[in-house]
C-alpha cells in the first residue's frame, strides 16, 4: 500500500533518522538529544492537544447537549422531542441559550485530556510499530497502519474518557419530573454529581458505560486519524499533478511535501474524519449514553433509557450494555440507534477541522523540539 506523507507527524521519521545515527556513533550525545526531543514531542502533544480540543469542545458543546438529550429519551414515554431543532428550542424556551452549555466545565477537562491523550497515545503507536520492525525506521506509515495507530489510541484513551463523560451525561440530561423540558431543577455541578456517584456506587461505578466507550473510540479513533491522513494524501496527490501540469520540475514536487497543505485542504481533511468518526460507531454512542443518564444508584424501574440524570433512583440493577442495546431495538429499531445522528455529524465537521488545524498550526508555528 502507498505510504502516506503525514506532514503532522513527521517527528518519527525524524526519530528514526536520529536513532540510525545514534548506532554510528559512540558518543551517549545522540541518545541524550533523542530523548529529550522524544520528551518535548510527547510535551507537544500534551499541551497543544488540550488546547485544540478546548476549542473544539466550545464550538460543539450546545449541539452535544442536544444530542444526548435525544439519545437518552426513555423507553416507556412518548419521545419528549421531535428532532433536534424541537430539542434546540424546547431547551432554549426552558434554559435559555446558555443552558446549552450547562456543565461545561467537566467536558472541558475532558476535552483537554481526550485529545492530548488521543494524540499522545497515537505517537506512541507509531513507535511501537518502528520499534518492532514492523515497519522500517526510514520509512513512513502506510494507510492501513494509520488506522491501527488511531484504533490503538482511541482504545486508551476510553479508559480516561468514561468517567468524565459519566458526569457530562448526568448534567446534560437532569431529572425531569413529568417529562417536560421546562421542568427541569436546579443545574447539577460537577462536584456534587461526582460525590454522589462515589457514594452509591464507588469507584468502578465511574467506569459505568466503558464497553460503549472503548468501542466508539477504539473504532472512531481509528477513522478519525485514518480518514484525515487519506484525506491529506489525496489532496498531496492533486497538488503535485497540478504542479506538474503547470510544468514544475521533479525538485518542486518534492519540495511541495515538506510544506502544509493549504489551510482549506486542512480544513476539509479535519472536517472528514470528524464526521467519520462520529458516523460510524455512533450506536454504541447512543447505547453508551442511555446507560451513563441512568439514575444514580439503580436501574431507574421499567425501560430506563435515561430520563434521570442526579437522583437516586429504584434499586433495580443498571442495565449491561447488551441489555440497554436490546431494550432500545425493541422500543425503537434501527432507528433509535441513530438519534441525534445527523446534528453530531453535522457539528462535528467544523469541531474537527478546527482541532486538527489548532493542533497542527501550533505545532509548526511554536516547536517545542
Amino acid at each position: 500500500m502507498d505510504s502516506v506523507p503525514a506532514q503532522t507527524h513527521q517527528g518519527f521519521k525524524e526519530a528514526g533518522a536520529a536513532s540510525a545515527s545514534h548506532l554510528t556513533t559512540t558518543t551517549s550525545l545522540p541518545t541524550k538529544v533523542e530523548s529529550r526531543t522524544a520528551v518535548m514531542e510527547a510535551l507537544e502533544d500534551i499541551v497543544y492537544g488540550s488546547a485544540a480540543g478546548i476549542v473544539g469542545k466550545y464550538i460543539e458543546y450546545p449541539f452535544d447537549t442536544v444530542k444526548v438529550r435525544l439519545q437518552s429519551q426513555p423507553d416507556h414515554l412518548p419521545l419528549r422531542y421531535t428532532g433536534p431543532l424541537d430539542c434546540f428550542r424546547q431547551s432554549i424556551r426552558a434554559d435559555g441559550f446558555l443552558g446549552l452549555y450547562r456543565g461545561i466545565s467537566a467536558p472541558l477537562v475532558g476535552a483537554a485530556l481526550e485529545n492530548s491523550s488521543l494524540f499522545f497515545f497515537e505517537r506512541i503507536g507509531r513507535s511501537l510499530l518502528y520499534s518492532s520492525g514492523f515497519v522500517p525506521r526510514d520509512s513512513e506509515l502506510s494507510l492501513s497502519a494509520l488506522w491501527f495507530t488511531g484504533g490503538f489510541s482511541g482504545a486508551f484513551t476510553s479508559l480516561l474518557l468514561t468517567p468524565v463523560e459519566l458526569v457530562k451525561c448526568k448534567i446534560q440530561v437532569p431529572d425531569e419530573p413529568g417529562g417536560g423540558a421546562g421542568q427541569r431543577g436546579r443545574p447539577l455541578k460537577p462536584i456534587p454529581v461526582i460525590k454522589e456517584i462515589f457514594r452509591h456506587e464507588g469507584l468502578r461505578g465511574f467506569w459505568h458505560g466503558q464497553l460503549g466507550t472503548l468501542i466508539r473510540e477504539a473504532g472512531g479513533c481509528a477513522a478519525w486519524f485514518g480518514s484525515k491522513e487519506t484525506t491529506s494524501k489525496w489532496f498531496r496527490g492533486r497538488n503535485e499533478r497540478a504542479l506538474l501540469k503547470r510544468g514544475g520540475s521533479q525538485e518542486e514536487v518534492l519540495a511541495s511535501r515538506e510544506r502544509a497543505l493549504p489551510l482549506w485542504q486542512q480544513a476539509i481533511a479535519g472536517a472528514s474524519a470528524g464526521m467519520s468518526y462520529n458516523f460510524l460507531f455512533f450506536p454504541a454512542d447512543t447505547v453508551k449514553s442511555r446507560m451513563q443518564t441512568s439514575p444514580i444508584g439503580g436501574g431507574g424501574g421499567e425501560g430506563n433509557g435515561g430520563g434521570g440524570g442526579g437522583k437516586v433512583g429504584a434499586t433495580m440493577p443498571k442495565k449491561s450494555f447488551g441489555e440497554e442495546a436490546r431494550a432500545l431495538w425493541k422500543q425503537a429499531g434501527i432507528k433509535g440507534f441513530y438519534r441525534g445522528c445527523g446534528i453530531t455529524v453535522l457539528r462535528s465537521a467544523p469541531s474537527s477541522a478546527f482541532i486538527f488545524m489548532v493542533y497542527d498550526g501550533l505545532k509548526k508555528y511554536f516547536p517545542m523540539a
